[in-house]
């Protein structure tokens, strides 16, 4: 939990239609940087923070109004303790400074202007399209620092002023938004990497289609769309002209019902295989051993080709309907080029070994597909559920929220839920990829696919069964392969620019050696061995298989990593930023320190603390009342509370004014020295101090802390042994606090007291130097994730906001996950660089090899299918990862820790 969260409300909201609830950013303007496609040279300002001021203009017109539940708080270093609830997204507000030739550049959080957008393809060419339109703008572009996405919009003040501007922009982006949007199929039935081109290219040429995308490995495509042109049937329609299927997924599924069961290709790809092999071979014996006429054996060779190329044909033919050349193309044309110079043996075992290597791969990466697969079918199919004075099953999809359900020992939890009776524990190993059960109680949130170990349980349905956890991790593993990194994005278009020129040389090559001198039918024949060795059919699965492999077995170990892109991103980090509340630490601040005045008790003390803080609901008030607790002390009634904002609280026991809160509530005040002596060694020991006076006698100062979270220490070492160069903490907290724990901890810097802006700011200060990450719980620290290269969330399980709002998400409060996350994407890194070195080395030797007339048509065949099976296997050993350094088991703290302000 981030150090904002802790502190409750302390920010206010902007509140402009259309845009969502966001914590205002101070007098902070960040700089206008821009992505490599800008070519505006803007100025840009620096102003302090006001970590305690308010009213401060955003946008001309729209002022930073705090609302009336930030009339209050209760700050011992900045923070106010009484919380009040936020938007689990989390967006920031408009920024405008000056831009070149006099105009202003105004920059809008991408998400906010235009909801579920993620690039800056499809329904954002619509919104820059629309709003450069608009009189008094003069350009609408993307751009993106440090990961985040931000509309850029320049335009002229004196033609339209920033108000008007920013109600334009969400206007639009709320028209573009419900006109555009995105739907997901599975494809059934594609029998490669062809296949799903194939499919790609005819869906995005459709009219109202904006883009389209197939991925392979994960048999889904996704569409950006104007529902006003396209209807979604005429889609299915399209792809099933091919011969191909497409259903809905359902939640928690990552493969389709029909898996692989809809289309020709599971049906009859291997016996169509094994017949191609079946008739090759006995056309190789009949002619060996002169048993018939040669007429005999090439018939049998020519089944043979036709078996074997059965789905390669379709593939080429769609292919060539839609003017495009694949490698399907460039086999079926080289087979069929060796058949009409007479050599029919050739052609038949290129289309053999052609088919055999293609279904090798279906069956590698459908092993991908079912590890995945696997966690969704964790999940029971019926649920036991108590109706009336029965217990009946009833299937998990008709269970209503707030019905209540019965878990015995040894049973998988059905639904998302909270336990209302009973106790026990749950191994839960298949959500957070903890090792040990854990002990659950009343009142304790349980996940569906988790094994209760020990009693029966009931518990009260929170979640349906499409919208459980494990379902929403199921659902974006599946879809991770969509979000391409670069070399997949690389190995792609290499792919698409390759097939046609080698198609191209192919044509050319025999050409040349006629013109030389060489035989035709002997410079056909070279020419198809040369377009069999340039085929780029390792490069097409090279990165899919890595890709899929890596993020299921992240998933099995409790780490979801949102798509290939994010896989590479991760591999590269250099640097890390850690929140500290509820990230390094565990979030429940206790009352350490208890140290009364001269002339004081202990009792009257922490009674009157007590008293007055048990009107307040906050964290820290709460450790403070269970110490009195503890202590046995008996405690005032308080009443009459006011909150101070940004100081701490009044209130009174009895007729006694009392105060409580941070050396600010008394400013202007003259403190004894023996209690300013005490609060300085406190705060340099690490904890938050408050300071108790009544009827204007100090009666002594509070200390507060919070403990590290176990093997905290044992994780900044794993990680800089595995290459991270910096780490920091950013905090809320004041300067001493947070460098206390930085050291407890091993960070090499802390950055305190920081306000939500100000975090922003330190992640692309450190972001320019190092590529960093930045490790928080995804609610609050929203901005400064999605600042970093990669977010990575913690206590995924528990939160829908860390789900949905970071890259990278750990499913469990185990720090222990990172450098697991972070060991796996730098494996998975490797073994994508290897297998481009792969697809590309051999096809390189083959090429050289085939045109200096050093191999033979079936010596390149078996190389080049060889050399994509390597590749796809080697991917798969990622199924199999495990770390070099088993993960830190949890250490006792080292020291107390500061509970977040």
């Amino acid at each position: 939990m981030s150090e904002q969260k802790k502190s409750g409300a302390r920010f206010g909201t902007l509140n402009i239609k259309g845009l969502k609830e966001a914590p205002a950013a101070g007098n902070a303007v960040q700089r206008h940087v821009h992505g490599p496609g800008c070519n505006h040279d803007h100025g840009h300002d620096h102003h302090g923070h006001d970590h305690h001021g308010h009213d401060h203009d955003d946008v001309d017109g729209f002022t930073h109004v705090h609302t009336a539940a930030c009339a209050h708080g209760h700050d011992h270093h900045g923070h106010d303790h009484h919380g009040h609830a936020h938007s689990q997204r989390v967006i920031r507000p408009p920024a405008h400074r000056p831009a070149e030739g006099g105009g202003t550049a105004l920059q809008l959080d991408l998400e906010g202007t235009l909801p579920g957008e993620t690039d800056d393809q499809g329904r954002f060419a619509r919104l820059e399209a629309a709003l450069e339109s608009q009189h008094g703008i003069t350009d609408v572009h993307l751009r993106r620092d440090a990961g985040h996405a931000e509309v850029c919009i320049h335009y002229q003040p004196s033609l339209v002023s920033a108000s008007k501007l920013v109600a334009l922009a969400q206007k639009t982006g709320a028209q573009v938004a419900a006109r555009y949007l995105h739907h997901t199929w599975f494809v059934r039935g594609m029998d490669s990497a062809d296949a799903a081109q194939v499919i790609e290219h005819a869906v995005s040429r459709m009219k109202g289609v904006l883009t389209a995308s197939v991925a392979y490995a994960s048999e889904r495509l996704v569409i950006e769309y104007d529902k006003e042109e396209l209807k979604l049937p005429d889609v299915e329609a399209r792809v099933k002209a091919l011969g191909y299927g497409l259903e809905v997924p359902m939640a928690g599924h990552a493969c389709s019902h029909h898996a692989h069961g809809g289309g020709l290709a599971p049906l009859l790809e291997l016996p169509l295989v094994v017949a191609s092999g079946v008739l090759l071979a006995a056309g190789f014996v009949v002619e060996h051993f002169a048993l018939a006429p040669p007429l005999v054996a090439t018939v049998l060779w020519a089944l043979s080709m036709a078996s074997g190329g059965f789905f390669a044909i379709r593939g080429s033919v769609q292919s060539i309907a839609q003017l495009r050349i694949d490698i399907e193309t460039m086999m079926v044309v080289a087979a069929l080029g060796a058949a009409l110079l007479g050599a029919w043996f050739e052609g038949a075992f290129l289309l053999f070994l052609f088919s055999a290597g293609h279904a090798l791969e279906h069956r590698a990466m459908e092993k991908a597909r079912r590890s995945i697969e696997a966690l969704g079918q964790l999940r029971p199919e019926v649920a036991r559920v108590r109706r009336g004075s029965e217990v009946v099953e009833v299937p998990v999809a008709d269970v209503a929220r707030g019905e209540r359900i019965i878990v015995r020992p040894g049973d998988r939890v059905p639904l998302d839920g909270i336990i209302r009776e009973g106790k026990s524990s749950l191994d839960q190993a298949a959500i957070t990829g903890e090792s040990m059960p854990v002990a659950r109680k009343p009142g304790d949130e349980v996940f569906s696919g988790t094994i209760n170990c020990e009693a029966a349980l009931e518990v009260e349905v929170t979640r349906l069964s499409s919208e459980s956890v494990l379902a929403r991790v199921v659902d974006m593993v599946a879809q991770a392969e969509a979000q391409k990194g670069k070399r997949q994005r690389f190995a792609q278009r290499l792919e698409r620019t390759v097939a046609p020129l080698v198609m191209a040389a192919a044509v050319l090559f025999p050409v040349v050696l006629v013109l030389t001198g060489t035989p035709l039918k002997e410079a056909v024949l070279r020419a198809v061995g040369l377009l069999v060795a340039a085929s780029p059919c390792a490069l097409a699965i090279s990165t899919p298989s890595a890709v899929l492999s890596a993020v299921a077995s992240a998933a099995r170990g409790g780490v979801l990593i949102k798509g290939g892109i994010y896989l590479e991103l991760l591999s590269g980090i250099r640097a890390i930023a850690f929140d500290k509340t509820g990230t390094l630490t565990v979030g429940r601040p206790r009352l350490l320190t208890t140290w009364a005045a001269p002339g004081v008790t202990r009792d009257e003390l922490l009674g009157t603390a007590a008293g007055v803080e048990a009107l307040s609901a906050h964290p820290l008030a709460k450790a403070v009342v269970d110490g009195a607790a503890e202590a046995r002390v008996t405690v005032p009634a308080g009443r009459d509370l006011e909150a101070i904002h940004g100081q701490g609280i009044r209130a009174k026991v009895g007729d006694d004014a009392v105060e409580v809160g941070s050396v600010a509530l008394f400013a202007g005040e003259v403190l004894p020295p023996e209690v300013t002596a005490e609060v300085t060694r406190l705060e340099e020991a690490g904890q938050t101090t408050m300071v108790v006076r009544r009827a204007g006698r100090y009666l002594g100062v509070l200390g507060v802390a919070d403990t590290l979270r176990g093997g905290a220490r044992q994780v900044v070492q794993a990680l800089k042994a595995g290459g991270i160069e910096r780490t920091v903490m950013l905090s809320g907290d004041n300067a001493l606090v947070a460098r206390s724990i930085a050291q407890q901890v091993g960070l090499d810097e802390a950055k305190a007291p920081l306000m939500p802006a100000d975090k922003v700011t330190a992640v692309k200060d450190l972001g320019r130097t190092h590529p960093v990450a930045m490790v928080g719980d995804g609610v609050n620290d929203a901005p400064a994730l999605a600042a970093a290269a990669v977010g990575v969330a913690m206590g995924g399980a528990g939160s829908d906001a860390a789900l949905e709002t970071a890259d990278v998400v750990l499913m469990s409060d185990d720090l222990a996950k990172l450098p697991f996350a972070l060991e796996l994407s730098k494996r998975a890194t490797a073994v994508m660089k290897q297998n481009l070195v792969i697809a590309l080395g051999v096809s390189a030797v083959l090429v050289v090899a085939a045109v200096l007339n050093l191999t033979k048509i079936s010596q390149a065949v078996v190389l080049h299918e060889g050399s994509t099976l390597l590749v796809v296997f080697n991917g798969l050993r990622l199924l199999a990862f495990r770390p070099k350094t088993p993960a830190t088991p949890p250490q006792p703290a080292t020291g107390p820790q500061p509970a977040a302000g």
